[in-house]
């Protein structure tokens, strides 16, 4: 909490802070732990001593970085005491905002409560519109099945008259055409007898004519 309420301080293009007697007539704050990194930067990139394991610091340098560090943490404690001091102001600005979720959530509440009484209304008129809809297709679909019924029943019997009538018409051609048929052979068998009967007188002709012939004495020659 209290890093995120501290601001960084961007350091002298030397690398250097700003003086002390500055920083103490400033009004930002430091980024504590990145002057502590600095510190042990300064450590870390000191001469080493070979074979001694000490090192070789700049004096001035860490002392520098430390007063840095010594000076900013009054104020850094100072913004934490404001911070606390604030923290009943903070509760109960936080208290009136949860009032105000929760009153927000119960006119929330009672907008979808009654959103949910309407659209509840509007499900049960839909239902009965589609029961009234359902009905009336099954009535008119009902009507349009005996009507379908009626006229097949129809086109039964006019199917079966057309039949009945083609029938006796078929027997009536048939009927005429063996009389017609009859009356022709008729006409042929007598014209039949009337040749077999001239066939046959012609014949006795000329068997009488052969007779007289043969019984007729010869004639005398002059």
């Amino acid at each position: 909490m209290l890093q995120s309420q501290l601001s960084n301080v961007e350091p002298n293009l030397n690398g250097s802070n700003p003086p002390p007697e500055e920083y103490l007539g400033g009004e930002g704050s430091i980024d504590i732990q990145q002057e502590l990194n600095r510190l042990e930067e300064i450590v870390l990139s000191s001469l080493r001593i070979p074979l001694t394991g000490r090192t070789l610091i700049d004096e001035e340098k860490l002392l520098e970085q430390l007063d840095y560090i010594r000076l900013a943490l009054p104020s850094l404690f100072q913004e934490a005491a404001a911070i606390l001091e604030q923290k009943d102001e903070i509760l109960l600005e936080a208290e009136e905002y949860g009032q105000q979720v929760v009153e927000a959530a119960q006119a929330k509440r009672a907008q979808i409560l009654a959103e949910s009484d309407i659209i509840q209304q509007a499900e049960q008129e839909a239902e009965q519109l589609r029961r009234q809809v359902q009905q009336e297709c099954e009535g008119i679909m009902q009507e349009t099945l005996t009507e379908i019924e009626r006229k097949r029943y129809v086109c039964q019997q006019e199917l079966e008259q057309m039949r009945q009538t083609a029938i006796a018409q078929a027997q009536d051609i048939e009927d005429g055409a063996d009389a017609y048929a009859d009356g022709i052979l008729g006409n042929i068998e007598q014209d039949l007898k009337d040749m077999l009967r001239i066939v046959t007188n012609g014949r006795q002709q000329l068997q009488i004519d052969n007779l007289t012939q043969r019984n007729s004495p010869p004639s005398k020659k002059r």
